[in-house]
């Protein structure tokens, strides 16, 4: 399994496929295994496509401190320097996304192009879920790792696309299970993400960027998508209709299709 030290941790990453260099970042307690492999295999024959386990989540280490938005960007940076990659296009999906604002308002010559999947901006401007997705975010209605799967299935896609896709939601609650996150990691990367806030930011980002939402995103309401768009600068948005908040498996040829027109 590669790791690279960067910073005070050792990071877990993969790279698949040539090109130009897409570093695309993981959101809330994900892992690389998260990753739809259509959506890598799609996007790794047009790019050299690197993923990892953020801080604190998967293979990469969890040190015993407070985690921060801002630190978890800066792990993206030093991972690129450690790969001797000196510019990228960034991909980011739900705290991903947050991680990607990050990254591009502190390192905007790392990148190419922006991604923002999933995600909001943070503080007041955002719309959040109801509180029973918050509280159970928080892990506060679940026990167990299978109880907590089981209830995050029901989030990320729409009920219809469970119904008619049983193998797939098994499969998916094996890889997270596999992956689940420690509780102390959780309330880590909780505490991250509320306390992330790029609202006013927002028109610093002046690379190219594209903003891609589920309108059936329970997680994330796609309205902030909307106001991710109206506050960069030339943003492009595209909604997609039947999809939720895993934007990468109803409709995945919709989705590696616009994602990679946008990057060539």
């Amino acid at each position: 399994m590669p790791k690279i030290k960067v910073r005070d941790i050792n990071i877990y990453y993969e790279i698949h496929g040539d090109g130009y260099p897409l570093v695309m970042i993981m959101g809330f307690t994900g892992t690389a295994n998260f990753w739809s492999p259509f959506l890598i295999d799609g996007v790794s024959k047009h790019f050299k496509t690197i993923i990892f386990d953020n801080r604190g989540a998967g293979r990469t280490d969890k040190p015993d401190i407070d985690y921060t938005i801002a630190m978890m960007a800066d792990d993206t940076a030093g991972l690129m320097d450690a790969l001797k990659i000196e510019r990228a296009h960034v991909l980011g999906i739900s705290m991903g996304g947050m991680i990607a604002q990050e990254f591009v308002l502190n390192h905007p010559e790392k990148v190419n192009k922006l991604i923002l999947v999933a995600t909001h901006c943070g503080g007041y401007r955002s719309i959040f879920p109801p509180v029973e997705i918050t509280d159970f975010l928080a892990g506060k209605t679940t026990n167990t790792p299978e109880e907590w799967i089981e209830k995050e299935m029901s989030f990320l896609y729409p009920e219809e696309f469970i119904k008619n896709n049983p193998d797939y939601i098994e499969e998916r609650k094996q890889v997270y299970l596999k992956t689940s996150l420690p509780d102390k990691s959780r309330e880590r990367n909780i505490l991250a993400a509320g306390r992330f806030n790029a609202g006013r930011r927002l028109k610093k980002i002046n690379t190219p960027t594209l903003v891609i939402h589920g309108k059936k995103d329970l997680l994330m309401p796609y309205q902030n998508a909307e106001i991710l768009a109206n506050n960069i600068s030339g943003a492009k948005l595209i909604l997609f209709d039947n999809i939720g908040h895993d934007l990468f498996s109803p409709e995945p040829e919709k989705v590696n299709k616009a994602l990679i027109q946008f990057l060539k």
